[in-house]
């Protein structure tokens, strides 16, 4: 036993904060730039990434349900349905609740929300915590409680009050944040792109040399006048008037500016790697076509975002759900709409599974967001083709008529051999 605690003693005290030596924090990094989740936001892909997921996952519908012994149906009267469906707290819809956890969760690695339950135990309300200011620790007894830095002081937290969902992490306990652990990749699109600015905020148009037959007596004078007139991007394409025999010679960009133009583009890849998005989703067309399009969109729903919707589901159904009523009901995100193909696709799909007997009429009406068919005009029947029959009866109607012939055989016999006797 000693040795067991010996070896999973790091769960004992799991933080939110690493301890000093490593290099996955909000920070410094080696470009210069100090990346944290602000800085790092102010980056168009990381913003377009993190809101496509964080809108994505935000609009799936979610619902509570009861297992049934035909398989699944809505619990509407259960008390979390309206909760996660509508409205977790009388300030927020259930929209802007799941985007602003899910943008802390691709931030932080971390997203916190607040139970407020009745005297009985049932939730009241949820709402959203700020992972910067929660800490995760243990007692001396081994129980798991939530520290919050409040304006005012702190607040203690029993797990049973705390909605946790945490990201990719070494304990199991605390998420790491993305951001954090990619943060000299996001150090570098945030330093190209203060590079681009600066180059065309500072750069002369025309660029390139001024050069005088004699001697010049005050180049500061001609460089600033210069510059008054030409310089900046709102100045770009003005005529310039030279004197006194002057000549400018145009220059081009020089290879190491040019280059940053590549390595902007490169980061932009670079960080939809971090968070797992396809390239077109963010503006980036270059490998992607009309062929390829949909088949990417498919990916991101079940290499992308698949994973987060099961975190998702399995956090709220542990800190939600009394352990009573794990067993009846379960909490799910539907994300049928989005794994759904063009519409001749669909169609194809639907008649196949109509006309082999495992979708109704209102099966398929439903999944088109449909009214349904009354029962009694058959919008509930399974229908199959009638010509199909099993392998093993495939000959028995021609057994059945061989007999059928060798029994007229025997009757035409046995009244040739009467007529013969006679």
């Amino acid at each position: 036993m000693n040795l067991l605690k010996g070896l999973f003693g790091s769960r004992d005290k799991p933080k939110n904060r690493l301890c000093c030596g490593l290099s996955f924090l909000f920070g410094g990094t080696t470009s210069g730039k100090t990346v944290n989740e602000r800085t790092a936001m102010q980056t168009t892909a990381v913003y377009a990434c993190v809101r496509i997921l964080a809108e994505t996952l935000a609009s799936l519908p979610l619902h509570t349900y009861k297992h049934t012994a035909g398989g699944k149906e809505k619990a509407k009267n259960h008390r979390l349905y309206s909760l996660l469906h509508d409205e977790p707290n009388p300030e927020m819809t259930s929209f802007v609740f799941r985007e602003t956890l899910m943008s802390h969760l691709l931030l932080w690695g971390n997203a916190y929300a607040q139970i407020v339950r009745d005297g009985r135990g049932n939730v009241l309300s949820l709402y959203p915590l700020l992972p910067d200011r929660m800490v995760v620790d243990r007692t001396a007894g081994g129980e798991l409680f939530y520290e919050y830095r409040k304006d005012e002081g702190t607040a203690i937290l029993r797990r049973e009050e705390v909605v946790h969902i945490p990201g990719l992490g070494f304990d199991g306990l605390v998420g790491y944040s993305p951001i954090a652990m990619a943060k000299n990749a996001i150090g570098m699109a945030i330093a190209t792109e203060e590079y681009g600015a600066k180059f065309f905020a500072n750069g002369a148009n025309p660029g390139g040399v001024l050069e005088h037959p004699g001697v010049v007596k005050d180049p500061k004078r001609v460089r600033d006048s210069w510059n008054a007139v030409y310089q900046g991007s709102s100045n770009a394409h003005r005529v310039a008037v030279l004197e006194e025999g002057m000549k400018f010679q145009s220059m081009g960009i020089p290879p190491e500016q040019a280059q940053f133009i590549a390595t902007r583009k490169f980061q932009i890849t670079e960080i939809a790697r971090i968070f797992r998005i396809p390239p077109h989703m963010i503006g980036d067309l270059e490998k992607s076509s009309f062929s390829n399009i949909e088949q990417q969109s498919l990916e991101f729903v079940k290499y992308t975002l698949d994973p987060w919707v099961v975190r998702w589901e399995q956090a709220l159904q542990r800190a939600l759900l009394p352990a009573a009523e794990k067993r009846e009901f379960f909490i799910k995100f539907n994300v049928d709409g989005l794994l759904r193909g063009d519409y001749q696709s669909r169609m194809n799909g639907y008649a196949t599974a109509r006309q082999n007997g495992w979708m109704s009429s209102n099966d398929i009406r439903e999944l088109e967001n449909m009214n349904r068919i009354p029962e009694e005009l058959g919008g509930d029947l399974y229908l199959i083709n009638g010509n199909m029959t099993k392998l093993a009866d495939a000959g028995a109607f021609a057994n059945k008529n061989n007999m059928g012939t060798e029994a007229g055989n025997l009757e035409q016999e046995i009244l040739e051999l009467g007529q013969k006797r006679r």
